[in-house]
């Protein structure tokens, strides 16, 4: 492989591909250890778009020459701070979509750190048990939806659009 920042990018949205169609295959499993697949397999292509956003991240870094070209995290990256010390166009499109909880990019991320964190018990309805009859229901945290594919598939084509349209705009320099 080249030691180009531009095949890392590359190379994670073509992993998130490879993923994604395992993903498929395993939703369609009738194996005992279906579950268990599609849950290993949404992980894997969550890892891979986050790294082809890291890619993406360090190849503008890396082009602008920013000291922080080696953040080992895109949200290192992905802050006023980097936009404050030199504007770049690239960067502040991708702070901007980062920094708005509905677009595709800070679902990513959200989805992405999700992984980190630890598991949580699924509430249970509270029972008042002076009121046998009557079951109180906490409608503060309903539980998330699961990711689907279509949805990933859809963040990986626009990833994969974005960095096209952003290496044009770099090389015209």
């Amino acid at each position: 492989m080249a030691h180009e920042l531009y095949t890392r990018t590359n190379q994670k949205i073509y992993f998130a591909g490879l993923a994604l169609e395992a993903l498929g295959k395993a939703q369609e499993s009738r194996a005992m250890n279906a579950i268990a697949l599609v849950q290993a397999e949404r992980e894997s292509v969550l890892f891979h778009l986050y790294g082809a956003l890291l890619g993406l991240c360090h190849e503008i870094a890396g082009f602008y020459r920013l000291p922080q070209a080696n953040a080992p995290r895109a949200e290192l990256l992905l802050t006023k701070e980097v936009l404050d010390a030199i504007a770049i166009p690239e960067m502040a499109e991708l702070i901007e979509l980062a920094q708005n909880r509905e677009t595709w990019l800070a679902q990513l991320l959200a989805a992405y750190n999700a992984l980190f964190l630890p598991p949580r018990a699924p509430r249970k309805a509270k029972g008042d048990v002076t009121q046998p009859m009557i079951i109180a229901v906490s409608l503060d945290d309903e539980p998330e939806p699961e990711l689907g594919r279509e949805e990933m598939e859809s963040w990986r084509q626009q990833l994969k659009s974005l960095t096209i349209r952003f290496r044009e705009g770099l090389s015209e320099c």
